[in-house]
């Protein structure tokens, strides 16, 4: 074979050798794309199934909370409300100041409400402390109004002795919630809700 056939050969070979090449590189782009639009139909096609069960779930859950609800076996709010009150109301002081021989200045009292029903008053007890623990003196304060999910400060009087304070609820009452709680209040032992102001008939 003359050379001057030998480069139009190889030209000509090295043209269907990446023709083929370029075949199979489009092949193969074409069965990935295939691949890849596949699998997000199916996990298009998994979330809907994935939503539907869990809208078909939440319909079953509202259904048996329905059901519950007619058949009176939900526990009353209120009534959750008066027996776990020692959760939900608390009583705290703000950072007061103490002066370097004794006294107490900006005392806040804070009740706090994090039940579902405002209390109409809670009664507090402040215990002014010497240094040793012994009390100095005691009074008594009560916040009004205390908002449900909450809270209700007032100022406490300032004290020109006492090194630290104690502070505790002696009552709370709130109409709302049906709620009369006293710390002196004396209750029967068998009663399932003591703290009713209007026991349930």
């Amino acid at each position: 074979m003359s050379q001057k056939w030998i480069v139009p050969v190889i030209s000509g070979f090295l043209i269907v050798v990446l023709a083929l090449s370029a075949y199979r590189d489009r092949k193969q782009a074409s069965k990935m794309l295939h691949e890849n639009e596949r699998l997000v139909n199916e996990n298009r096609d998994l979330q809907q199934r994935l939503t539907l069960s869990s809208r078909t779930a939440q319909q079953i859950a509202d259904r048996k909370d329905m059901q519950q609800q007619v058949q009176g076996q939900f526990v009353d709010r209120r009534e959750y409300f008066r027996k776990n009150w020692k959760q939900y109301i608390s009583v705290n002081t703000g950072d007061y100041k103490t002066g370097f021989l004794g006294g107490i200045k900006n005392l806040q009292i804070t009740v706090r409400n994090q039940t579902e029903y405002p209390l109409d008053n809670a009664v507090v007890k402040v215990e002014y402390l010497r240094g040793n623990g012994n009390v100095f003196k005691t009074e008594q304060y009560t916040v009004h109004n205390i908002p449900e999910k909450g809270a209700q400060s007032i100022p406490a009087s300032n004290s020109r002795k006492g090194m630290k304070v104690n502070i505790k609820l002696v009552s709370v009452t709130s109409q709302p919630l049906n709620f009369c709680w006293a710390a002196d209040k004396k209750v029967a032992p068998n009663d399932p809700d003591p703290w009713a102001c209007v026991p349930a008939k």
